[in-house]
């Protein structure tokens, strides 16, 4: 052998020898000759150059970083880690330190069993999780003491913005010509700035003033209160609400859920609305997000609340079943006369603080806000023993202390590894929590000492002597979580129980593949999601010094990088915490190009019939006119009614939304022609993400002549989707938008010309974002683009196992499907088989439905995504085929057209284990339909749902404990 060959020997076994793309892909190099004789071709690459137009290829390869193993990342990301100062933190402003009980942490948090969900939209194999929502629901009625509440909402400002916008719509149905949202100066700084972005488009005014100030004149529809205010102190607004109930002017007060504990609910003094964030129900700061936010109000505004509602139905056995109710999606049904673009939430972290709940129960609820209280009335005696004076006559948390000079104290309490919050610099404010000792109160009361060169030692035993510094007319005295189910699981072994049997009613990414068309449910690796646990990431207030945040910094930096590398663009703003966010915010950052250049008439949004639902939403939300373009038979933009479209709305002309690939999972060869003729008439190109998966390193944005789109980092970019959310839509742009993008009013980010913020944490759901950096490091460059190779492999290995039963709808010029494909079952509706039929036949072979009814009625959706192995393509495939047989047998009039597995699916264990069997087929035809379900059997744990009784009869909180007996 050769000297040069010893050395490249040498060389080889010096490479790692476990790649992650080689975990994150399921397709092995044993199963790749025999998928692409099925797909006919000979090579992967001749099957992505038969898919993906050559006009649009991009020939520059994707200047990120080489992939680096999952053992060297984690250990790279430590030392990354270690650059951020988890000081104590006192800031409050919406966000305090929470502890997470172990058992949630471990149970639910870092749980795939958990994370892999998907939206519970399949009712029958999510009762598990729709339950906990349920949980949350009801803890949120009772501490706000509304009669409903929602299953949560992004972040506290965003869900103020909802009410702001919900009320106007209720409100603005009598025309009021110049309408006024009044909003006090002491609400979170933080939600003024989104309350600003949100009411623009809407053309309310924004009249923000001390509560004393408030008009309530005849323009006035609403009103927004917090309580306690931001620098801590409790107002009784009991006479403000009545008076505004007189002259039926809406009333939402921004509320902490903790201090309900303690103080008296809003719904019991006249709020119309409470919305929060309840992030210190036991879920960590993250820098910002994710948490969830609640929307609480009245039962007459069913039909107007955003977000998801959850119900309880009953099954077709006449058992009681959960379901999300009220068509809670209803930006798809509703379109551009949506009132919300709403489409996920924050179901993983609301889980969580409602599992807090549970765990914890009233009397411990009760004793931690008791525990905060006590500790800041210390704080405040200890203080005015030094001789300060404290503001606050009333508080929960928080005082606001006057001092000589604050910068003074924060180079003190910096040099302590303190956190306050200084809103000017003759304030501070500090803002307890549930984590504070007695250490951490000597440890306060030591800073202001030292500012006034003396020593202080706290007296601990003046707590027993203390009362609430709660006004008595404010002091909570009703009961609250009294339902058993919190009531009960107070021991950790009844906790974990109690969380492991709701995760076993649920199907997720444990179980099998969900092949959710447009949601791209792939692989969450462990190595990405361990990162978001630790304390240096986890521990962070999004408010703190940058100068304390340097890890997060370096990752920002070269995510926003890489993002930029896969869009082709030069900007990117992590800002918007959701999808749906992303879209609104790409919008408003057009709306602003325009107003810049004095187009202040350009408000026209062209948008493809095949759009998603949350486009016409999005862009009602920015205040633009919707003009629907037809598709042709193909599923492409018919150009045709493009043009006609464009030049007809010219000089009015804001911008096209597209989708690309199509809704209908094809690559437009014409794109660059349409993303031409807007630029010609004036327009931007907006680009809606969601389908990137079929994009990363072979095309981008950028080349088939976008101007910005958003990116769903909880389906391209391995987010995991949390049962319904957690989400995060960053917005990538070009050039002529960078100026544009989103600031925040307390710490510096966004453009020189940017819009005020859109979400209430500075860089969005910032602990999340790790899960997307891992991603990109640990598969760079080659494995992000292998990865899209490999979605559309398996998408058109699907396709060619299916088409000689199913029809499938579009394809591209060579009968290739991009990353998904629609299977169109409307011909066996004359049988009286419909597309719900085949979703929930696919439950008893341990399959999620794909996406269903979506973007045409009457079909299925399917995406496979890179990170399934044959083997389980396979199984989908070899239970459609299954499926098919069963239609075929009602067809040849071998099966009942009414009383068929199809029409009775699913079906259940105790239905399966009855002694009564009364079905024209076997238990085991039912239950077992191909061999390989007898391994891995999952029991859908309720039959088909009842939604129309659902709906009519609506209850959203917990029922009585015997109902489920």
């Amino acid at each position: 052998m050769s000297t040069p060959s010893l050395i490249l020997l040498k060389m080889l076994k010096l490479s790692a020898p476990d790649r992650f793309v080689e975990r994150h892909i399921g397709i092995n190099k044993n199963d790749i000759a025999a998928m692409l004789q099925t797909v006919g071709v000979s090579s992967l690459e001749e099957l992505i150059d038969q898919t993906v137009p050559a006009t649009i290829r991009s020939n520059k390869a994707l200047d990120i970083p080489d992939a680096v193993s999952e053992y060297q990342y984690l250990n790279e990301l430590k030392a990354t880690a270690a650059k951020n100062k988890v000081f104590k933190t006192y800031i409050g402003l919406g966000y305090h330190d929470t502890i997470t009980p172990a058992v949630i942490l471990r149970n639910i948090f870092e749980n795939p069993g958990w994370y892999t969900q998907y939206t519970p939209y399949q009712a029958e194999i999510a009762q598990g999780r729709l339950e906990a929502l349920l949980n949350f629901q009801t803890m949120v009625s009772d501490l706000t003491a509304m009669p409903m509440a929602n299953a949560s909402l992004l972040d506290e400002g965003t869900a103020a913005a909802e009410a702001m916008a919900m009320f106007f719509g209720i409100k603005n149905k009598r025309k009021i010509t110049a309408p006024k949202f009044l909003v006090s100066d002491a609400v979170l700084p933080q939600t003024l700035d989104i309350l600003k972005t949100r009411a623009i488009p809407l053309g309310i005014e924004v009249v923000i003033q001390n509560v004393k100030d408030f008009e309530l004149s005849k323009e006035v529809y609403g009103v927004l209160l917090q309580y306690p205010a931001a620098e801590g102190s409790i107002e009784d607004y009991r006479a403000l609400a009545e008076e505004a109930k007189a002259k039926k002017i809406y009333v939402t007060v921004a509320a902490d859920l903790m201090s309900l504990a303690l103080l008296t609910p809003p719904g019991e003094w006249g709020a119309d609305a409470v919305v929060g964030n309840t992030q210190r129900f036991g879920v960590p700061m993250g820098y910002g997000g994710p948490h969830a936010a609640f929307f609480a109000t009245h039962e007459k505004h069913k039909r107007q609340i955003p977000g998801r509602i959850i119900g309880v139905s009953i099954d077709r056995h006449g058992n009681p079943a959960l379901r999300m109710a009220l068509q809670t999606r209803e930006q798809h049904i509703k379109r551009e006369k949506a009132t919300s673009n709403i489409c996920t939430a924050q179901a993983l972290l609301a889980i969580m603080s409602g599992m807090y709940a549970v765990y914890h129960g009233p009397e411990r609820i009760k004793a931690i806000a008791e525990r905060i209280h006590g500790f800041t009335q210390i704080v405040d005696l200890e203080l005015s023993k030094l001789g300060y004076k404290q503001h606050n006559a009333f508080y929960f948390d928080t005082i606001k202390v006057e001092v000589e000079n604050a910068e003074a104290i924060k180079t003190i309490a910096e040099a302590n590894e303190i956190n306050f919050y200084y809103p000017n610099n003759n304030s501070v404010v500090i803002a307890l929590n549930e984590t504070t000792n007695h250490a951490d109160v000597q440890a306060i009361i030591n800073v202001f000492a030292e500012a006034k060169n003396t020593t202080a030692t706290v007296d601990f035993a003046k707590a027993n002597e203390l009362d609430y510094k709660i006004p008595a007319a404010l002091t909570r005295e009703t009961e609250y979580l009294t339902h058993p189910i919190f009531n009960t699981y107070h021991s950790e072994s009844q906790m974990m129980r109690y969380i492991k049997s709701l995760e076993n009613k649920d199907l997720s990414l444990t179980h099998s593949m969900i092949s959710l068309g447009s949601c791209t449910m792939k692989l969450n690796a462990a190595a990405e999601l361990i990162p978001v646990s630790w304390a240096e990431f986890g521990g962070l207030h999004p408010f703190i010094p940058i100068n304390q945040a340097e890890g997060y910094k370096q990752i920002f930096d070269e995510l926003e990088a890489w993002l930029c590398q896969c869009t082709g663009f030069t900007a990117c703003s992590l800002q918007p915490n959701s999808g749906a966010q992303g879209e609104y915010t790409g919008l408003m950052t057009i709306r602003a190009y325009h107003e810049d250049r004095g187009d202040f008439h350009r408000n026209v949004a062209i948008i493809p019939s095949s759009a998603h639902g949350t486009n016409p939403a999005s862009a009602v939300m920015a205040g633009m006119e919707v003009v629907v373009t037809k598709c042709d038979d193909e599923g492409n933009i018919d150009l045709d009614d493009l043009r006609e479209k464009v030049e007809a709305h010219s000089d009015n002309l804001s911008c096209l939304m597209v989708t690309y690939p199509s809704t209908h999972g094809v690559f437009e060869v014409q794109i660059k022609e349409i993303c031409a003729l807007i630029h010609e008439h004036g327009g931007r190109v907006y680009m809606d993400g969601a389908n990137m998966n079929a994009q990363v390193g072979l095309t981008s944005p950028n080349e088939i002549g976008a101007d910005v789109c958003h990116l769903n980092l909880h389906k391209t970019f391995a987010i995991p989707h949390g049962g319904g959310g957690p989400g995060m839509g960053p917005i990538c742009v070009n050039d002529s938008l960078k100026p544009y993008l989103p600031k925040h009013t307390l710490i510096s980010t966004g453009g020189e010309k940017g819009i005020s913020a859109v979400s209430a944490a500075p860089w969005g759901s910032a602990s999340i974002l790790l899960i997307s950096y891992g991603y990109i490091k640990m598969l760079g460059a080659e494995g992000v683009t292998d990865a899209t190779k490999y979605a559309i492999l398996n998408a058109n290995y699907i396709k060619s196992r299916l088409e000689d039963r199913y029809q499938i709808l579009y394809t591209g010029e060579y009968g290739r499907s991009a990353h998904e494909l629609i299977l169109n079952l409307q011909p066996y509706k004359e049988l009286g088989v419909t597309a719900e039929d085949v979703a929930k036949r696919l439950m008893d072979y341990g399959f999620h439905a794909p996406t269903l009814a979506f973007p045409v009625p009457g079909t299925v959706m399917i995406e496979p995504t890179e990170s399934e192995d044959k083997a389980e393509l396979d199984r989908f495939c070899d239970a459609m085929l299954g499926i098919h047989d069963e239609i075929d047998a009602i067809a040849k009039g071998d099966a009942d057209a009414d009383n068929n597995v199809l029409k009775n699916a699913p079906h259940t264990l105790a239905e399966i284990t009855n002694d009564t069997w009364e079905y024209p087929y076997s238990r085991e035809t039912a239950a077992f339909p191909l061999p390989y379900v007898r391994n891995h059997k999952f029991w859908a744990t309720v039959g088909r749902v009842n939604n129309a009784h659902g709906d009519r009869n609506l209850v959203c909180s917990c029922t009585p404990i015997e109902a489920y007996m």
